[in-house]
């Protein structure tokens, strides 16, 4: 970290001080601006906005901030619904400004979407506050990323399942059969397993066969029986 006039500053990954777009929310216009004055210091662009919490919304949809910042004053069920409107519109996390350590406030503040809490009189407090909230929200980002594909992924299969069932009904084919006939028919028609799959769980339809097991086109299922030649036929009629 580097230091200006004592305060810390949040560096980037090639070692130049990070800006972050700040909105600092508050409907008291004085304890706004020392708010918005002190993130300026800390090396932040800020965006000061005296609102109430209907107005919320609409506003940080136009600025699209990084981080938004709380200050809380006496009326706590107020800071408690601006937090709340804050983080269900904000794609950065939220920090607020305290003037005490009210751990029931906090707590109540944690599940509504607050991710850290400093005082305004220490820079240096609010700096870290700042990088801590924004290191929890990537981690919360990156979880959240993982639990959306792992919830992908098991949906893909069960459509998968679902649409091996019904090709194993359909076609009187087992369970790899039906996989593999997924498969080929995919490949065939250059779409993904999961796509065909779909389509065939909306459609209910028969799939052709683009190959057997042993890769030929026609090619019948092991244990079937074979399809009479018409010199076969010829040769019985005779």
């Amino acid at each position: 970290m580097a230091t200006t006039d004592g305060v810390r500053a949040e560096i980037d990954d090639e070692g130049r001080q990070r800006r972050l777009r700040v909105l600092a929310a508050d409907e008291d216009k004085e304890a706004l601006e020392s708010t918005a004055a002190v993130l300026r210091a800390l090396g932040h662009d800020v965006v000061a906005l005296a609102v109430r919490v209907p107005e919320a919304a609409a506003r940080i949809a136009a600025e699209d901030p990084d981080l938004a910042v709380v200050v809380v004053h006496h009326d706590r069920e107020h800071a408690l619904e601006l937090i709340a409107e804050l983080s269900s519109y904000v794609s950065g996390p939220v920090i607020a400004i305290v003037d005490e350590q009210d751990t029931e406030f906090l707590a109540t503040a944690a599940s509504r979407g607050l991710f850290a809490y400093a005082r305004l009189e220490t820079p240096q407090e609010v700096q870290g506050a700042i990088e801590l909230a924004m290191a929890r929200h990537a981690d919360v980002c990156e979880l959240s990323e993982q639990v959306s594909r792992l919830e992908a992924a098991i949906e893909r299969r069960a459509t998968i399942e679902r649409a091996k069932g019904i090709l194993m009904e359909r076609h009187d084919v087992g369970e790899r059969e039906a996989f593999e006939l997924l498969r080929r028919n995919a490949r065939a028609s250059n779409r993904r397993v999961t796509d065909l799959a779909t389509s065939v769980i909306e459609s209910r339809a028969l799939l052709p066969d683009h190959g057997g097991a042993d890769g030929h086109p026609g090619a019948t299922r092991a244990g079937s029986a074979p399809a009479a030649t018409s010199t076969g036929r010829a040769a019985q009629g005779r």
